[in-house]
């Protein structure tokens, strides 16, 4: 299952499972992931599960900007429309920071044969 955990000063002090196809991040009180902080808009994003068209039962997740005023960031890097979120990213609501930790992504790089000196002709 892939969670968001709340991150303060790079210690682990809430975590959201991200067990439903959308939740909402936001300082409403409505919201699924709540945040009590004047700089998080009242609606300031959502998180979305889809499944991947290639890997069957294996659901992605995207992040998605609501237009908030202080932005969404992933690694640093603002999230302008909508952008994937991938196994140990750092996201980044205004000033609060997160991880987004998913133990079922595939990790592909692990399957991959890399040869190394081979040439093709």
């Amino acid at each position: 299952m892939a969670i968001l955990a709340q991150l303060v000063d790079g210690v682990v002090v809430n975590k959201f499972p991200l067990d439903k196809q959308t939740h909402s991040i936001g300082r409403h009180p409505d919201c699924d992931i709540a945040i009590d902080d004047i700089s998080v808009s009242g609606n300031h994003a959502v998180i979305e599960a889809r499944e991947n068209e290639y890997f069957e039962g294996y659901y992605e997740f995207v992040i998605k900007d609501l237009g908030s005023t202080n932005g969404t960031f992933i690694n640093d890097i603002k999230v302008e429309d909508e952008r994937k979120l991938g196994s140990g990213d750092l996201v980044r609501i205004a000033w609060n920071n997160f991880k987004f930790i998913d133990e079922d992504e595939p990790q592909l790089d692990k399957t991959a044969q890399i040869l190394e000196g081979s040439s093709r002709s």
